[in-house]
């Protein structure tokens, strides 16, 4: 009877996938509309909010550039947090469901900001006193910011996980499927970006902010409806559990066995246990990070189970549980480098520059919005992708006999390098446009269009080294924590808004008694910007030297250092166990 109950729970486990009804390219209107207004909605405000402080809220630059750093890094930081809930209590579709909600309320939040007056400081006409927000206003301005960063760590990381959840990986069908969503839903990423920095900024500026700011707002609002709306042909996968808690008993059962010895032949004689339907590559012993090996070694407290698994992983932990996380380890000190680049890539003081820059497009009259000209870093990006990928990479592969023409690193590397590019034309083209301020002018007479080679360049350098470090964490991350390595990507920009605000700080005071003057004004016309973009590029320098030397030490996972593979580690195994 016993043997009956086992056959017949086995048959129900084999047949469990069968039951899943995928709808693939069926569900795809619903979440490639749902992405679509959402980017619209949250970029359409996000893109133009430094201006919107400065003009409506009567902040300072410096403080505007401040909080809007925060506001980035605490939101980039939250999808760390949010594919930590989503993998283990509530799965992508409600995690979804409830961050999009948030931000539908956060950009309305905002959008009241500029419909009401109570809501924000009297206007502020040139010459005059300007008077800044009163607690309440920004109590209720942070409080829309609050609801946005919500949103956001809960739809980054889930979002394109969750559309590739719709399709059946173990069918041609599927999987062709999956590379059509992913090509769309970039797409759709830099569709929505170009019309925000273009029709809905062009609003904001030129007709009205409570318009401009109440479209995002309707925008968001179709997304969540996109989104509920096709809730009955979605795939929902529940949650696993988190991955992270396994890392945490390598750690405490190596710290708890720190005393004890490592055998001769580690890969032979530690503890190594594989679940068998686990989703995790089989990965071979790396000598990397041994400290970590003794939590895999056996002592008579230890007691395994009759499938061969540690009764007590807060004590015993397998050999794969280790590589796992030296994975993670291995992953830390190159993910570092992503400090540097994005503070090397971000351009927030191009708004700046083009407010004080001839912005009139030929002889037309009509004048570009500042935030508009973000969006020649997204063109360069969208037309070098398709180049890259169609003509340069095979060319490459002729050459170096890769499948992607260069390697991971080699492909950050070189998005890190051209952030140098970046800083360095940045200051030159400033220097150029302070040269040209007339006497008693706050207007310089270059076009602002001379902006546009240094955020070409940065689009370049994306193109390099943002969708590289994203193809670096999917791959390099172990398989059930993908949805974590996707939020590391955020977390590494989350980190640059901080040290970004930093160093703006430190440069304000420090340069402020100086010689020359304050490197960042509020009139950038009396600063010293260029002075600043070379420092950077400087930092940049050392950030490139770091991650050469990040690179040489590097180890990709699956290169084992037994001189044998999982497979025939495990066959040498069964030899010396047989013997």
């Amino acid at each position: 009877m016993e043997k009956n109950e086992k056959e017949s729970l086995k048959t129900v486990v084999d047949e469990e996938p069968e039951k899943i009804n995928y709808r693939g390219i069926k569900a795809m209107p619903f979440i490639i509309g749902n992405e679509t207004f959402e980017k619209l909605g949250a970029i359409g405000t996000i893109s133009n909010l430094q201006v919107y402080l400065t003009t409506v809220f009567n902040m300072k630059r410096i403080s505007a550039t401040t909080l809007l750093n925060v506001f980035n890094g605490t939101t980039n930081i939250a999808t760390l947090v949010g594919a930590y809930l989503c993998d283990t209590y509530f799965g992508r579709y409600k995690t979804l469901g409830f961050a999009s909600i948030a931000s539908l309320f956060g950009l309305l939040a905002i959008a009241l900001t500029a419909v009401f007056k109570n809501l924000h400081p009297p206007h502020c006409s040139p010459g005059d006193t300007c008077v800044g927000p009163d607690v309440g206003q920004m109590a209720f301005l942070l409080f829309g910011f609050a609801l946005l960063i919500i949103g956001a760590g809960g739809i980054r990381p889930c979002n394109l996980a969750f559309g590739v959840d719709q399709f059946n990986p173990k069918t041609e069908s599927g999987k062709r499927g999956i590379d059509s969503f992913f090509n769309w839903y970039y797409f759709t990423v830099t569709f929505a970006q170009i019309v925000s920095l273009t029709l809905v900024v062009y609003v904001q500026s030129n007709v009205s902010w409570s318009i401009g700011l109440g479209l995002p707002a309707i925008f968001m609002f179709f997304s969540c409806l996109m989104y509920f709306v096709g809730a009955y042909m979605y795939v929902k996968v529940k949650p696993e559990g988190s991955p992270i808690t396994s890392l945490i008993q390598v750690a405490v059962a190596a710290t708890k066995k720190r005393r004890l010895k490592l055998p001769e032949q580690p890969w032979l004689s530690l503890f190594d246990y594989a679940p068998p339907k686990s989703i995790n590559s089989r990965l071979p012993y790396t000598e990397q990070f041994k400290f970590l090996d003794k939590a895999a070694i056996i002592t008579p407290e230890d007691k395994i189970n009759p499938d061969g698994s540690s009764s007590n992983p807060w004590n015993l932990c397998s050999t794969q549980q280790i590589e796992d996380a030296k994975c993670i380890l291995r992953v830390i000190p190159v993910s570092l480098t992503a400090i540097f680049y994005h503070i090397g890539a971000q351009q927030q003081y191009i708004v700046f520059q083009a407010l004080q820059s001839d912005r009139h497009l030929g002889s037309t009259g009509f004048q570009i919005p500042a935030a508009s000209y973000i969006v020649f870093a997204m063109l360069s990006l969208t037309m070098w992708v398709p180049l890259y990928d169609r003509i340069v990479v095979p060319l490459l592969r002729k050459i170096t006999k890769r499948e992607g023409g260069i390697t991971i690193r080699q492909r950050m590397g070189i998005g890190i390098f051209l952030t140098i590019v970046t800083s360095l034309v940045g200051a030159v083209v400033e220097e150029r446009r302070r040269s040209q301020v007339a006497p008693g002018s706050s207007v310089s007479s270059m076009s602002a269009m001379w902006l546009a080679p240094q955020l070409a360049l940065s689009g370049f350098a994306e193109a390099f080294n943002a969708i590289g470090q994203i193809e670096f964490y999917y791959k390099q991350f172990p398989e059930n924590m993908r949805s974590v390595g996707g939020a590391f990507y955020f977390c590494g920009s989350a980190a640059s808004n901080y040290v970004y605000s930093f160093l703006i700080s430190v440069v304000h005071r420090m340069s402020e008694g100086n010689r020359s003057g304050n490197w960042l004004p509020e009139d950038l016309n009396k600063g010293r910007l260029d002075y600043f973009y070379y420092l950077v590029a400087v930092l940049c320098a050392l950030n490139f030297g770091y991650f050469l030397v990040c690179a040489s030490w590097y180890r990709y996972k699956g290169d084992g250092d037994s001189g044998v593979s999982g497979l025939e580690m495990e066959t040498k195994k069964h030899e010396i166990h047989s013997v």
